[in-house]
Formats: structure tokens, C-alpha cells, sequence
């Protein structure tokens, strides 16, 4: 049984790590997917579990930052709107307007699944962005206690 959960672990851990990374140039959640396969990664590895805390203190800091301002609110409320609709347009797959220079194959690649995962990233991001807001947002004393974490973990992971 032990054996049957390590290889299932590791298939799901590595096989996050590769969707994660592929996701970082492609449409989807490509930092959480890596933050996931290191979550996953770090019960049968020790250099995932070493890992683990700076990269999630790194993405807590960049939720915090998200939400200082109403500039930063309002950008990234756009932005997963933007993405939401893209993923309905993907999913629709209109035909490639004349003045699209490339080969029709070039338009919208990916179908389906691209649109699919649009969407799943826009509803993410919506639900990042409202638990951001909710923890971070007019809140000095979460973000001071965030830094303190931020340095502490860094010092745990120097000092490994």
C-alpha cells in the first residue's frame, strides 16, 4: 500500500510540475499548479518541503500586493474578466477574421480545452482576488506579520 501511494503521489506531483510550468506560458494557473506540486512533491521529498514555505509566503506577499490599492482591485478585477470572456470566444471558435495574416490553424489554438481552462483560471483568479481583498485589504497588521513570516522562512531555508 505504501508503494501504491508514493508512485500515486509522485505522478500527480510531477505531472502538476510539468502542467504548472506549461501553464506559465499557456492559458492557466501556472504559479498555483507548481505551488500545488511542491504541496504534493514535499511528502516524499525534502528538497520540495524546503521549497514549499518561501514559495507560499512569496504568493501570500503578491496576494497582499494585489489589494493595496484600488488601482491594483480594479486591473485585476479586468483582467479576470478579460480571461473569462476569452474562454467563452475560445470555446465558441469563431472562424479567423480576413485580416488575420496566419494560417486559420494559428486562430484561437488549443479549442475546447484552451476555453475550458480560461475559464477556470478567470474563476480562480476571482476567488484569489476575494480572499485577498478579505484577509489583506486596509488590514497593516496581516501584512507586517506576513513580512515576519516571509523573513523567517527565509532564514529556515538559508540555514538548511
Amino acid at each position: 500500500m505504501k508503494a501504491a501511494r508514493r508512485i500515486a503521489l509522485e505522478v500527480v506531483g510531477w505531472g502538476l510540475l510539468l502542467a504548472g510550468i506549461a501553464a506559465l506560458v499557456l492559458p492557466g494557473p501556472g504559479l498555483l499548479m507548481i505551488f500545488a506540486a511542491l504541496a504534493v512533491l514535499s511528502q516524499q521529498y525534502e528538497w520540495a518541503e524546503r521549497r514549499l514555505d518561501p514559495v507560499k509566503y512569496r504568493a501570500l506577499k503578491g496576494a497582499a500586493e494585489s489589494v493595496e490599492s484600488w488601482p491594483r482591485i480594479v486591473g485585476s478585477s479586468v483582467a479576470a474578466l478579460l480571461l473569462l470572456v476569452a474562454g467563452f470566444v475560445w470555446i465558441r471558435g469563431p472562424e479567423a477574421p480576413g485580416w488575420w495574416p496566419l494560417s486559420e490553424g494559428w486562430w484561437l489554438p488549443g479549442g475546447v480545452a484552451t476555453g475550458v481552462t480560461q475559464i477556470a483560471s478567470a474563476f480562480i483568479a476571482a476567488a484569489l482576488l476575494v480572499y485577498s481583498y478579505r484577509r489583506f485589504h486596509g488590514k497593516p497588521d496581516a501584512v507586517a506579520e506576513l513580512e515576519r513570516e516571509i523573513e523567517q522562512a527565509d532564514e529556515d531555508f538559508r540555514s538548511l
